[in-house]
C-alpha cells in the first residue's frame, strides 16, 4: 500500500512530461496506477473478509510520534476501491474529453493523478494526523483542479471559495483531532476505535470533527461551495464532487459512528444538518436549467442523505448507508460524464436548448436511466437496494419510539420524493424531445456520435448499478464486517437484498416514488424555476458578505497602521522591542554577574573604533557617508572574528559587508544624496530617547544572555560531531550543511524569496532578465580577425560589432558601449585580468570549506563579488556578457540541490541530510575523499550567486535601463517625464 502511494506521487511528477511527449494519449497510462491499486485491493478481499487486516507502518517522525501507517478495513476497502475504480476510468475518460487542448492539461493531469493518491493515503491511513494531512493535501488539488481555466473569472472564485471552506473546515478539524489524541493517548485510529474515549473534552473533539466533515462534504451550512464548483471541467466534477472528496467527509462520519454515534452532540447535528441539506438540495435541484448544476445540488441532497444514514449509529442504518455510499459513486459519477459529453459535443449543458437526444444517443440515453433509476431507488439497482434497507432500519428505530429515528424517517422520506423529481427533470431535459414556450415543438438537436472510448466510462459505472444489485447478497456478505464495527445491543445489521416481501419500507419507497413523479410534472408545467426564489438569503450570500467585510476590515486596518512613513514603522517596532525586553530583564536580572572588561588587546583597539564610527554616522548628512561609517562596524567585527580564531566568520563577514555596501551604493543611486533634503526630520528628542533606550536595552540583553545559560552548550560537542557525523574538520562549515542542515534550508529560502521580492519591486512591467540571454554571433557578422566572440542580448545589442572596426579594441566586451568619460582602461584591465582567478579562488574555497575556511556561502559570495567587478567596469552589457544566464533559474537550481541532497539519503533507509563518505586512492592525485554534503554545499554556492546576480540586476542593470528611459523621454517631451526623485 505504502509502495502505491510512492507509485501516486511519481506519477503525478511524471505526467506532465509524459502529456507534452504523448498529448492526451497520456492520461492513458495515468489510469494505470490507480488501475493497479483497485486489481491490489481486489486481491486482498478474501484477507479483508476474513477480519486479517492488511498493516503497513513507517515510523516517519518518531519525536512527534507521527506514522505513516495504513490499515485497510472493510470500510477502507470499499473507499479504497472507489477512489481507484472510479479515479482509473475518470482518468480513461480525460484520452477523449480533452483531446483538442492536450497541450495546456499537462498540471492538470499531474494533479488529478496526485488528488487521487491523496485520497488514496486519505482512506488508508491508521494515524489520525496523518488523515489530516491528507485531508488538507486533497483540499489543495481540488483548489488547483477546480481552477483549472484560470482565466475564467468564474472558476477562479470557484475554486477559492471551496478552498476557504474546506480549508477551515480542516484546521476545525485538525484542533478536534490534537484534542481526541492528546485525551486517547494514541493517534491510531484503530486504537481509538478500541478504546472509545469519553468526556467533555471528547465531545467537543466530536463537534470539532464533524465541522470538518460536513465542510468537506458540502452538508448545510457549507453545501454553497459544491454547486459553485461545477466550474471545473467535467472529469473533475465526476471524480472529485461524486466519488471521491465530498465522500471524505462521510467517510470521516462512517469511520467515528461506530463509538461517537451516541454521544450527546452526534446526532443533533449530524441528522437535523442532514435532513435540511437533503431538502434544500433537492428544491434547487428542481429550478437549474444547467444538467451539471442539477446533478450538483442533487449531489448535495444526497450528502444530506448519507450523514443521515450512516451517521445515525445502528448496524442497520451503518450497513444500508455504506451501500448508499457505493450506489452515488457508480450513479453520480456515471452522469457527470454523460453531461461532459454532451457538453464536448454540443458546447452546451442547458436543457432549454436540447431536444431528441434520447433517439440520436440511445445507448448513452440507457445508461443515463440505468443511473438516474439506481439514484431513484427503482429494481434492480444497487441504489434500491440500498435505500430499501435504509428505509428498514430508520422505521425499526422509529418504531422503537427513537424521536431522532422519525426525525430521519420523515427526511429521508421527503428527500427520496425531491430525488425521484430531479431525476425525472434531467433525463427529460437531457433526452426527451420539448416544446418551447408557445406550445411549439423543438427540432432535434443535430448530435454528432462520439468516439467509442468518450462513452466506455459511463457505460461501464452505469452497468456496474445493475451487477451490483443483482449481486446485493455477495455485497452484503461484504459490508456486513463494517456493521459489526457497531454495538450489537443497538440492533441487528439486516441484509442486503434485492426482495424482503412487501414491507413497509417498499410501501414508503413506492409511494415517494409515485409523490416524486407527480411533484417533477407540477413543477414542468408551473414553470417551477421561473418562480422567485424562496430565500432571498441564503448561505452563499452570508459567505460573499463575510468576504467583503475581511476585505473591508483590511483596507481600514492597513490605513490604519501603513500610513507610508518608515520612521513610525521603525520606530513603532522599537517601541515594542524595549517595552517587552525591558519588562522582562527588570522581572528577571540575573543574581551575578561577571564580566570582563576585554578577552584580547585587540578589542582595546577595535572597540572604540566602532563605537566612534557609530557616534560618527548618527551625525552624518549624507547618506553615502552613513552608510560607510555603519560599515566600519561591521569591518570592525572581521577584526574581532580573525583574531578570536574564528577564520570562516571574518572572511563571510568581509564578504557580507561588502555586498552590502555595493547593494546599498546601488540603492542610494535613486535617493536623495542628503538626508532631509525633501522631508527634514522631526522630533528629534523622542528619537534620540528611543534609540538610547533601545541600545542600552540590548546591551543588558547581550550581558544578561551570557550569564543565564545553566547548562553546557550543545556546541561544545559540535567538533566532534563534525568529524564523526559530517566527516569534515571545519565544525562551521559542517555545521551549517549537515549537522543544522534544516536551518540553512530555512535560510536559503529566505535568500530566495528576498531575490524574488528585490526584483519584483524593481521589474515594473515584465520579469524578462534580456541582459541574460546573449548568444554568439556567426562568423559573417563579426570580424574574421577578432579574436574574442560577438554576442547578442535580447534585446538587440551587439557588442564589438563590425561598425566599430576602427575604434580601439577594449579590454572588456561591453567596453565599446560605455562613453569615454564613463570608462577607466585601469580598471578595465584589472577586472579583465582578476575575474577568472576570482573565479577560480571561489570554487576552491566552495570544496576546501568541509576542512578549511571557506564553504558554499563564502565561496557565492566570492563569485558575486566578481560580477560586481564585472558590472562596475562594464555596466549592465558587461554583466550580461559575465553572467549569461537567468538569476532565477541559478536560485532554483541551487535550491533543487540542497533539497535533493537532504531528502535523496531516505530512500536508502538514512536520515535527512545524513552524509556518507566516498574515498579512494588516485594515481598522482592521491588519496581523495568526497563528501555527500558538497552537493547541499554546491546548492547553497548557487543559490548565493544567483542572489547576487538578481540584486546586480535589478537595482543596478534595470534601474539604468529605466534612468536611461527616463532621460530620452525627458529630452524628447520634457512635460511629459517628470524625474519623479530620479536621480544620477
Amino acid at each position: 500500500m505504502q509502495l502505491l502511494l510512492a507509485a501516486f506521487l511519481a506519477g503525478s511528477l511524471l505526467l506532465p512530461l509524459l502529456v507534452r511527449w504523448l498529448g492526451a494519449r497520456a492520461f492513458i497510462v495515468a489510469a494505470l496506477i490507480p488501475a493497479i491499486a483497485f486489481v491490489h485491493a481486489l486481491t486482498l478481499t478474501p484477507v479483508v473478509l476474513a477480519g486479517k487486516l492488511p498493516f503497513e507502518d513507517y515510523e516517519w517522525i518518531p519525536q512527534l510520534g507521527l506514522h505513516l501507517s495504513m490499515r485497510m478495513d472493510v470500510l477502507s476497502w470499499v473507499l479504497t476501491l472507489i477512489v481507484t475504480g472510479v479515479g482509473a476510468l475518470v482518468l480513461l475518460y480525460c484520452r477523449w474529453y480533452f483531446y483538442d487542448d492536450a497541450a495546456e492539461v499537462g498540471q492538470f493531469a499531474g494533479v488529478l493523478l496526485g488528488f487521487a493518491g491523496a485520497m488514496y493515503g486519505l482512506v488508508l491511513t491508521d494515524d489520525l494526523i496523518m488523515l489530516v494531512m491528507f485531508w488538507e493535501l486533497t483540499s489543495i488539488l481540488s483548489y488547483l483542479l477546480i481552477g483549472h481555466y484560470r482565466r475564467r473569472a468564474a472558476s477562479r472564485r470557484a475554486a477559492l471559495q471551496a478552498l476557504l471552506v474546506t480549508t477551515l473546515g480542516g484546521l476545525v478539524l485538525f484542533v478536534g483531532a490534537i484534542l481526541l489524541v492528546v485525551d486517547a493517548g494514541t493517534a491510531s485510529i484503530r486504537q481509538l476505535l478500541q478504546i472509545a474515549p469519553a468526556g467533555p473534552l471528547v465531545d467537543a473533539a466530536v463537534v470539532m470533527i464533524l465541522i470538518g466533515a460536513i465542510s468537506k462534504s458540502a452538508i448545510f451550512p457549507f453545501h454553497f461551495w459544491l454547486p459553485g464548483a461545477m466550474a471545473a471541467p467535467t472529469p473533475v466534477s465526476a471524480y472529485l464532487h461524486a466519488a471521491a472528496m465530498v465522500k471524505a467527509g462521510i467517510y470521516l462520519i462512517a469511520r467515528f459512528a461506530p463509538i461517537f454515534a451516541l454521544t450527546g452532540p452526534w446526532r443533533p447535528i449530524v441528522i437535523s444538518l442532514g435532513v435540511l441539506t437533503m431538502l434544500l438540495g433537492g428544491i434547487q435541484a428542481l429550478r437549474e436549467t444547467d444538467l451539471k448544476r442539477i446533478l450538483a445540488f442533487g449531489t448535495v441532497s444526497q450528502l444530506g442523505f448519507f450523514s443521515v444514514v450512516i451517521g445515525f449509529g445502528t448496524p442497520g442504518a451503518a450497513l444500508a448507508g455504506l451501500a448508499l455510499v457505493i450506489g452515488h459513486a457508480l450513479f453520480k459519477s456515471a452522469l457527470f460524464l454523460i453531461v461532459g459529453v454532451i457538453d464536448r459535443q454540443l458546447s452546451t449543458r442547458d436543457l432549454n436548448e436540447l431536444s431528441g437526444l434520447g433517439r440520436q444517443a440511445p445507448v448513452m440515453a440507457v445508461a443515463a436511466f440505468i443511473s438516474i433509476a439506481s439514484m431513484m431507488g427503482l429494481a434492480p439497482t444497487i441504489g434500491y437496494v440500498a435505500k430499501e434497507s435504509a428505509l428498514t432500519a430508520l422505521l425499526e428505530e422509529a418504531q422503537q419510539g427513537s424521536p431522532w429515528g422519525w426525525v430521519a424517517l420523515a427526511g429521508v422520506v421527503l428527500g427520496a420524493v425531491l430525488t425521484v423529481a430531479y431525476g425525472c427533470r434531467f433525463l427529460w431535459g437531457a433526452f426527451w424531445r420539448k416544446s418551447n414556450r408557445h406550445g411549439e415543438r423543438m427540432p432535434d438537436t443535430e448530435w454528432p456520435d462520439p468516439p467509442v472510448g468518450f462513452l466506455a466510462s459511463p457505460i461501464i459505472l452505469a452497468g456496474l448499478s445493475i451487477a451490483v444489485g443483482i449481486g446485493a447478497p455477495a455485497v452484503d456478505v461484504m459490508l456486513q464486517g463494517y456493521a459489526g464495527d457497531f454495538d450489537p445491543a443497538l440492533g441487528q445489521a439486516g441484509h442486503l437484498a434485492l426482495w424482503h416481501g412487501f414491507e413497509p419500507a417498499l410501501l414508503l419507497s413506492l409511494g415517494a416514488i409515485a409523490l416524486g413523479i407527480g411533484a417533477f410534472v407540477l413543477s414542468i408545467r408551473s414553470g417551477w424555476h421561473r418562480w422567485p426564489r424562496m430565500l432571498r438569503f441564503t448561505a452563499a450570500d452570508v459567505y460573499y458578505q463575510v468576504m467583503r467585510g475581511v476585505d473591508r476590515l483590511s483596507v481600514l486596518t492597513t490605513s490604519l497602521t501603513q500610513r507610508g512613513s518608515l520612521p513610525m514603522y521603525v520606530g513603532t517596532i522599537f517601541i515594542v522591542v524595549l517595552a517587552a525586553e525591558a519588562t522582562a530583564l527588570v522581572g528577571a536580572a540575573p543574581e551575578r554577574l561577571a564580566l570582563s572588561a576585554w578577552h584580547t588587546p585587540t578589542q582595546l583597539v577595535v572597540a572604540p573604533i566602532m563605537a566612534v564610527a557609530g557616534v560618527i554616522a548618527v551625525r552624518a548628512r549624507k547618506r553615502y557617508t552613513g552608510v560607510v561609517l555603519v560599515s566600519v562596524t561591521g569591518l570592525g567585527m572581521v577584526v574581532l572574528f580573525a583574531t578570536s580564531g574564528a577564520p570562516d566568520l571574518a572572511l563571510t563577514q568581509i564578504l557580507v559587508e561588502t555586498v552590502t555596501m555595493v547593494t546599498f551604493a546601488l540603492v542610494l543611486r535613486r535617493l536623495p544624496s542628503r538626508m532631509g533634503e525633501h522631508n527634514a526630520s522631526v522630533g528629534r528628542v523622542p528619537r534620540a530617547i528611543l534609540a538610547i533606550g533601545v541600545g542600552v536595552t540590548m546591551a543588558l540583553v547581550a550581558i544578561v544572555a551570557t550569564q543565564a545559560r545553566m547548562f553546557a552548550p550543545i556546541s561544545e560537542a559540535f567538533p566532534q560531531l563534525a568529524y564523526d557525523l559530517g566527516h569534515g574538520k571545519n565544525v562551521v562549515n559542517v555545521a551549517l550543511v549537515d549537522l543544522r542542515g534544516w536551518d540553512t534550508m530555512g535560510e536559503l529560502s529566505v535568500l530566495v524569496l528576498a531575490a524574488t521580492g528585490v526584483a519584483s519591486l524593481v521589474f515594473v512591467t515584465h520579469r524578462a532578465d534580456l541582459l541574460s540571454a546573449t548568444r554568439d554571433l556567426p562568423q559573417t557578422a563579426r570580424r574574421r580577425t577578432a579574436r574574442r566572440p560577438m554576442v547578442e542580448t535580447a534585446d538587440g545589442v551587439k557588442f564589438q560589432t563590425p561598425e566599430n572596426r576602427g575604434a580601439p579594441r577594449a579590454w572588456l566586451v561591453s567596453g565599446t558601449r560605455l562613453k569615454a568619460e564613463n570608462r577607466s582602461i585601469l580598471l578595465e584591465v584589472i577586472v579583465r585580468v582578476l575575474f577568472h582567478t576570482i573565479i577560480v579562488v571561489s570554487i576552491y574555497l566552495l570544496f576546501a570549506g568541509h576542512n578549511g575556511p571557506g564553504g558554499g556561502f563564502a565561496g557565492g559570495l566570492v563569485a558575486g563579488m566578481a560580477l560586481v567587478m564585472r558590472y562596475i567596469a562594464g555596466g549592465r552589457w558587461e554583466l550580461g556578457a559575465a553572467a549569461p544566464t537567468d538569476a532565477g533559474r541559478l536560485l532554483g537550481f541551487g535550491l533543487v540541490l540542497a533539497v535533493g541532497d537532504a531528502i535523496l539519503p531516505m530512500f536508502f533507509g538514512l536520515a535527512p541530510l545524513q552524509s556518507t563518505v566516498w574515498s579512494a586512492d588516485v594515481p598522482v592525485l592521491g588519496h581523495l575523499e568526497f563528501v555527500s554534503s558538497t552537493v547541499f554545499d554546491v546548492g547553497v554556492y548557487l543559490v548565493v550567486i544567483g542572489l547576487v546576480l538578481d540584486v546586480l540586476r535589478s537595482l543596478g542593470a534595470e534601474v539604468d535601463r529605466q534612468t536611461l528611459e527616463r532621460r530620452a523621454l525627458f529630452r524628447a517631451a520634457p512635460e511629459r517625464a517628470a524625474p519623479q526623485g530620479v536621480h544620477g
